[in-house]
């Protein structure tokens, strides 16, 4: 086992995006049917036109996140501590504009600097 914590940091790496893909043989809503792999590659593709995709910032499918709606995927953002459920692919943009900037370069900020409002729902009830 090797520590890679200090490469990890002195690489700039500051981001870590969360976006669920599970899949489960269930009655249960999981990601996979809810946009999962297209909520993937939309914020692969929006991190990519901002020339940020594997810089600082870092992509990663999971597993269940605990999240689960037939709505949408779950995505987290860490080390924000930032927490989505029910996002479609057309609201990536968006998402990581709050985020990171309308052009990717507010990369790196603290939980407590993030720009989005931490409201409970941004949806009505």
């Amino acid at each position: 086992m090797k520590h890679r914590t200090k490469d990890v940091q002195e690489n700039g790496f500051s981001d870590h995006v969360l976006v669920c893909t599970n899949d489960r043989d269930s009655e249960y809503a999981c990601c996979a049917e809810a946009h999962g792999r297209d909520v993937y590659e939309a914020v692969k593709s929006w991190l990519r036109e901002r020339g940020v995709f594997w810089s600082r910032v870092h992509v990663v499918e999971t597993s269940c996140l605990g999240l689960c709606s037939a709505e949408g995927t779950a995505i987290v953002i860490q080390p924000r501590n930032r927490w989505y459920s029910d996002v479609l692919p057309d609201e990536v943009p968006e998402l990581l504009e709050g985020e990171f900037g309308v052009d990717g370069s507010q990369l790196g900020l603290e939980e407590n600097d993030s720009l989005v409002d931490d409201g409970e729902n941004t949806t009505d009830p």
